[in-house]
């Protein structure tokens, strides 16, 4: 069976999008899943948070972009994550400006994962918090956004532009991308704004809020600075086992959704 294709995306920073991503990714290669995780960010951050070092890559995602390498060549093990990473470190930057130049630019990640796509079960794509042309080129491959949003006053707002992108870009680009989930994340039920927040999400999103809430946890603020996702780094905290639940809730709809 093909692949399924995410996008973890929010054009407001600061939300917590990379350790969703490495940490459901985690989560996912815990529970028996073949995961592919895409970093498509310069900064790097998935990709070290998975334990591999940007510095020492040979190929990256930016590689894939050009088609100077395939997926195949360019992706490395997170031995301790349990799953596969197409990193990405500064190079990246550069590809913005080449790729304007170049034919199909919005469509070259999704001609790559083409290629990969029955040795996964579950792409996770890792985008910058712009809407830049990288965001661009995971949201035209992806099945699916998920949304990691504090619930928070200033949260709502960005979430509209974010479903307005969606809504263009299914419209424009890519007929299958959909709005699959909003995962609550940094959650403090004693905030009551937050409580009230995530009332109000659920009584316009419906079942497009995960039931999986993800709690604040120091414990997976700490994970990435000794290079490993925070469903390893301490599998007994209460953040790594949101986030197994989270896989396993994901797992489950997408059961549902191919029955």
């Amino acid at each position: 069976m093909a692949s399924r294709i995410f996008c973890i995306a929010n054009q407001k920073g600061g939300v917590g999008k990379t350790t969703s991503c490495v940490n459901l990714a985690a989560g996912l290669a815990q529970v028996g899943q073949r995961v592919l995780l895409v970093d498509l960010d310069p900064q790097g951050n998935a990709t070290m948070g998975s334990g591999v070092d940007k510095r020492t890559l040979e190929s990256t995602v930016y590689d894939v972009l050009l088609e100077t390498a395939t997926v195949a060549e360019a992706r490395v093990r997170a031995e301790k994550g349990g799953y596969d990473v197409l990193g990405a470190n500064r190079e990246l930057a550069g590809a913005e400006v080449e790729l304007v130049g170049l034919e199909h630019r919005n469509e070259r990640l999704r001609r790559a994962l083409k290629v990969a796509e029955n040795e996964y079960d579950f792409v996770l794509i890792d985008c910058p918090p712009s809407l830049s042309m990288l965001t661009l080129n995971g949201l035209c491959s992806a099945h699916g956004v998920i949304v990691p949003m504090q619930c928070e006053y200033f949260a709502l707002e960005g979430l509209t532009d974010l479903v307005n992108t969606i809504k263009q870009v299914h419209a424009n680009l890519n007929r299958d991308l959909q709005l699959i989930g909003l995962l609550r994340v940094m959650f403090d039920p004693r905030i009551t704004l937050q409580t009230q927040v995530s009332d109000q999400l659920k009584a316009h999103f419906g079942d497009k809020v995960f039931n999986t809430v993800i709690p604040r946890n120091v414990r997976l603020a700490e994970a990435p600075s000794y290079g490993l996702p925070g469903v390893v780094f301490d599998p007994a905290s209460k953040g790594a086992q949101a986030f197994v639940e989270f896989a396993k809730e994901m797992v489950r709809r997408e059961g549902q959704r191919a029955a």
